[in-house]
């Protein structure tokens, strides 16, 4: 866990250049979830030791849910995002969930394409993202997961365990 703290200037730096400042916490408040025992981060270096991509997720009994994925912009398209998450799926017993944009732009189709050739399949449940910032709105998103499509019970599953471990919130719906 140490080395997470270490590296956490690196891999923060990777988050703010990968998503909208809606999409992830303030500075204190993403470090502070190193301390949870749910959550964990992966990392890839390079030959220098510097964090070239990273995931992070939550682990929980019945299913591990990835919050946050990426690479080094300078690094995209190059195989380092795959092969960490082929990693992180082949360490799994367990489904593995995501949140993904709606596919409603060319970028999120893509985004939606490079995890299906993982193997992970697109859900129509209605999903939002709760704030991770003050005054921020919800974010509408959409599930994916691994190896197999949920079921209506597996999703408010899901959701319920995410908005009040992840999210710290009740169950709004």
């Amino acid at each position: 866990m140490n080395n997470m703290y270490n590296r956490f200037d690196e891999i923060y730096k990777i988050m703010e250049s990968s998503f909208p400042k809606s999409e992830f916490r303030t500075y204190d408040g993403q470090r502070a979830l190193l301390s949870s025992p749910y959550y964990r981060v992966l990392t890839e270096t390079d030959s220098n030791d510097k964090t070239i991509a990273f995931l992070a997720s939550w682990e929980f009994s019945s299913f591990r849910f990835v919050e946050h994925f990426a690479v080094d912009p300078t690094l995209r398209g190059g195989g380092t995002g795959g092969k960490l998450l082929n990693k992180y799926i082949s360490q799994s017993q367990i489904p593995v969930r995501l949140e993904v944009e709606p596919p409603e732009s060319d970028f999120a189709k893509r985004r939606i394409g490079f995890y299906e050739r993982l193997g992970f399949h697109l859900n129509s449940f209605d999903y939002v993202q709760p704030p991770l910032r003050e005054g921020q709105p919800l974010l509408p998103l959409n599930i994916m997961s691994y190896p197999d499509p949920l079921t209506e019970e597996e999703f408010a599953h899901f959701k319920e365990t995410v908005y009040s471990e992840v999210y710290k919130m009740n169950l709004l719906n």
